[in-house]
């Protein structure tokens, strides 16, 4: 499918999972405003993120030696763990050896090359760029590697299925005004009904959809609802501490949730969920993060109240039949660098109805 659209980046990809994989810095090998906004943002997160600003000599010359240059500063400046350097469109046409950069440096610091371009329609390839490269070096074991190459696929195959690649073009949208849906919500929940509250998220998006959770909890004391999270502790090393930082969050806000997936398997949870949603048998569900995981014939006959981040989801939510769907505007810059639960729009709406 061709997507008239936008699309997330490969290049940005990399860099996500370059910072899950705990760099301390990444060196984009390219034109200095080359992914500028999520640099920025990963700032934010303790990953230095440096760029050769590749100009207009080096694209017909090559840029190796500033390359070389840069791994050197890197090295003397921040004294890091690891270093990623990652590819930019401009680089990879040009055809620079990364690698080679690395191994001319004379740098002493455990580096990979990551060579990527923005040039594939799923962003799950940056993913994998880098995840190939970390396993030679040992960062990560192949079966990990295995690992994460099924859970990148489950995760597309949900958004081409379900998701914001389900279609060639969706409207961005905010969704149900969250107040009405907040009412509605407390409404059945305080009715005696059956709920359950199911937090599904991706990685740090974590931080604030657990709120939801919290929020739902101190709203409606006693109700009766379960609460569910995929916070098992698998995956990358910033994805395990966040999962367990998220973990004692919830148990100090009084909820001690059934974990059912880890953090990068929300886009695999679906069928599991979708399970447990037919054992527990509830009149209405809660489900932030990744609702559209689990598959429509699991949530049919349930009232969902569903919270996600991607104003583009919402149209895909609402041919699912979920009946409420609210979005939490800028998450994940707002989730970027943080080590607790961050209140979210809409929890801050349930909890002003108390």
């Amino acid at each position: 499918m061709k997507y008239m659209q936008p699309r997330p980046s490969s290049i940005v990809a990399a860099l996500y999972t370059a910072r899950d994989l705990e760099v301390d810095v990444a060196i984009m090998h390219g034109p200095s405003g080359c992914s500028f906004k999520h640099a920025r943002l990963l700032e934010e997160d303790g990953l230095h993120v440096l760029t050769t600003s590749l100009a207009d000599d080096e694209f017909i010359f090559g840029g190796q030696q500033p390359l070389e240059s840069v791994l050197r500063y890197a090295e003397e400046t921040f004294n890091p763990r690891r270093i990623a350097v990652v590819g930019t469109c401009v680089s990879m046409i040009i055809g620079e050896d990364l690698q080679s950069a690395i191994d001319n440096s004379g740098i002493n610091t455990p580096a990979i090359a990551i060579e990527i371009h923005a040039g594939y329609p799923d962003n799950i390839e940056g993913v994998i760029a880098t995840l190939e490269p970390a396993a030679r070096a040992g960062w990560i074991s192949s079966e990990e590697l295995e690992r994460q190459r099924y859970m990148l696929e489950k995760a597309n195959e949900v958004e081409r299925l379900r998701g914001a690649a389900c279609k060639p073009y969706i409207a961005p949208s905010r969704g149900d005004l969250k107040h009405k849906v907040a009412l509605q919500l407390l409404a059945v929940a305080r009715s005696g009904k059956k709920g359950v509250a199911i937090l599904n998220a991706k990685k740090e998006t974590a931080y604030m959809f657990a709120d939801e959770l919290i929020a739902l909890h101190e709203a409606c004391p006693g109700c009766n609802i379960t609460y569910i999270a995929n916070l098992e502790k698998r995956g990358l090393p910033k994805v395990r501490e966040d999962a367990r930082r998220i973990i004692s969050g919830l148990e100090k806000a009084g909820i001690t949730p059934e974990l059912l997936g880890a953090l990068d398997e929300y886009g695999a949870n679906g069928d599991a969920l979708g399970k447990r949603l037919q054992e527990i048998s509830p009149d209405y569900a809660l489900i932030a993060g990744v609702p559209h995981a689990i598959p429509p014939q699991f949530t049919a006959g349930i009232e969902c109240f569903s919270v996600t981040n991607g104003p583009r989801q919402v149209e895909p939510l609402k041919d699912l039949g979920h009946a409420h769907v609210v979005v939490e505007v800028d998450l994940h810059p707002k989730t970027l660098g943080v080590k607790e639960i961050v209140e979210s729009e809409f929890g801050a709406i349930l909890r002003s109805m108390v």
